[in-house]
């Protein structure tokens, strides 16, 4: 397990979920692998106390079961649990899309271009932390303008399974990413709701087409 040292902060638990759920996702942890706290804590530089807390909320997902006196143990993900987690976010996305298209301003669409300008940047200089935040920042901004602030909620709940380093580190989805939002952005600026829609649904189906390849590259599902 690679060593990240992940900082000492209030939300640490919540980082080393994060770490924890994208190890999960990319398939770097199979299932029927343990996950031992002390290894853990000492991987990433961490107490025993922010991984237990992590390991308990990522319980509660279904990503790991608590086996008596063994331990931790990672759970299944099939294909078709990967297939539906970005069928759910593209349905979610391409609602706040579409309905962001209808509210925003000439401004607003200026500050997409140049948070996508600075994620090009980023990507130029293979900035692996630096696109995972502005790819972030990118769709919550245009989520922000649609104004359905539980909707935004449950796209963010399921957009935590994607494994953004996976991402961040492959340099043709790096800038396909770039490529992809500057159409979105072309249809926001001309008010296109449909054409929105279908370039937003195209960028998260590709994300998921990528990591099922991903996935089944390395033998994910070999013995399903």
């Amino acid at each position: 397990m690679p060593r990240s040292g992940l900082t000492r902060r209030p939300q640490l638990a919540d980082e080393v979920a994060a770490h924890l759920r994208n190890m999960i996702t990319s398939g770097e942890v199979r299932a029927g692998e343990f996950l031992r706290l002390d290894q853990i804590a000492a991987d990433l530089g961490v107490s025993v106390t922010p991984v237990r807390e992590a390991l308990a909320a990522l319980r509660g997902e279904d990503m790991v079961e608590l086996e008596p006196r063994r331990g931790y143990v990672v759970q299944p993900l099939s294909r078709q649990d990967v297939e539906d987690m970005f069928a759910v976010q593209s349905d979610l996305a391409c609602t706040l899309v579409g309905r962001a298209t209808l509210r925003l301003t000439a401004e607003d669409v200026q500050r997409f271009t140049a948070i996508n300008d600075d994620l090009l940047r980023a990507a130029e200089a293979a900035d692996a932390a630096e696109l995972e935040r502005l790819e972030y920042e990118f769709h919550r901004a245009i989520n922000l303008v649609a104004q359905s602030r539980k909707l935004s909620w449950l796209l963010r709940n399921v957009s935590v399974y994607l494994p953004q380093h996976f991402y961040s580190t492959d340099a043709e989805w790096r800038f396909g990413a770039v490529r992809s939002h500057k159409k979105l952005l072309r249809a926001l600026h001309r008010g296109d709701v449909e054409a929105a829609m279908a370039e937003t649904r195209k960028h998260v189906l590709d994300s998921g087409a990528r990591l099922i390849a991903h996935l089944e590259e390395i033998g994910m599902w070999s013995q399903d």
